[in-house]
């Protein structure tokens, strides 16, 4: 860094970058100290100074930061910016990242407009399940549809057995299994087959696991699957699921030499 008698021409003093970026000096210290915006000079006495190139780069810090990087990320993906090539790749992240977030948001608008739907078609002021369906909609889980056809009492046991990370993890689950079900139906897997019934013990574990091998609850799934909801992709998708999923059950169960349906019905 060099060092300056007194303000030479095509620099500024800290307290004039951090007017011109409605930024306070305190800031622009941090910055110095963390690594992330250095003064190019400094003068005799002591004062920071910074040049035209400074400027770019904590427009480029506050930009990012904006974006939601942190600090640390921010210091990683900053190059040098001494080339138009340098600065080219950096304003191509930074376009790449304000894509990301445009998306981002139009996904939440859509969740919205979502929502405002099914609250309309609901009727009714249940702000649990209004609470669920926004969590699920953030997720962007396509089985959030059911939410709205299942009473209270069985929204509260579910919240009880699940958390933030072991919600969406089974309904993860949920989805793969569907979807492979789909996939063995397509490729003519019979189900009573060895594929068929490995797949039927998979899906029935994880059916268990969802429940916590409460019957009842089992039923009244059953019962939400079964509603019409024609804007549901997961619910057209169902239909072929389970022309694989309910013979390789029925399969399996005869294996075992049980009807689990059969019993939870005494």
């Amino acid at each position: 860094m060099e060092k300056y008698q007194s303000m030479p021409e095509g620099y500024m003093s800290i307290g004039d970058v951090a007017k011109k970026m409605g930024v306070t000096v305190r800031t622009l210290q941090y910055y110095d100290k963390k690594g992330l915006l250095s003064p190019s000079a400094e003068s005799a006495g002591g004062r920071r100074l910074y040049t035209d190139k400074d400027v770019i780069r904590l427009h480029q810090i506050l930009s990012m930061k904006s974006l939601g990087f942190s600090l640390d990320d921010i210091k990683t993906r900053l190059p040098s910016l001494s080339t138009p090539a340098d600065v080219a790749n950096v304003l191509s992240e930074q376009a790449a990242a304000m894509r990301e977030k445009i998306e981002s948001l139009s996904g939440a608008l859509s969740a919205v407009e979502a929502l405002k739907a099914e609250v309309l078609q609901m009727q009714s002021v249940d702000f649990g399940k209004y609470a669920d369906i926004i969590i699920n909609l953030q997720m962007k889980n396509e089985l959030y549809w059911f939410i709205k056809h299942i009473d209270g009492e069985t929204l509260d046991y579910f919240r009880s057995r699940f958390d933030r990370d072991s919600g969406p993890a089974m309904m993860e689950a949920i989805s793969r299994l569907t979807e492979e079900a789909i996939r063995l139906q397509e490729a003519g897997v019979p189900p009573d087959s060895e594929k068929g019934l490995d797949f039927a013990r998979a899906y029935w574990n994880m059916v268990m696991e969802f429940t916590g091998g409460d019957m009842g609850m089992v039923f009244k799934l059953m019962e939400a699957a079964n509603v019409e909801d024609p804007n549901s992709e997961w619910k057209q998708k169902q239909p072929l699921a389970n022309a694989f999923i309910e013979p390789a059950l029925g399969a399996y169960f005869a294996k075992l030499g049980t009807n689990p349906f059969e019993e939870g019905h005494k």
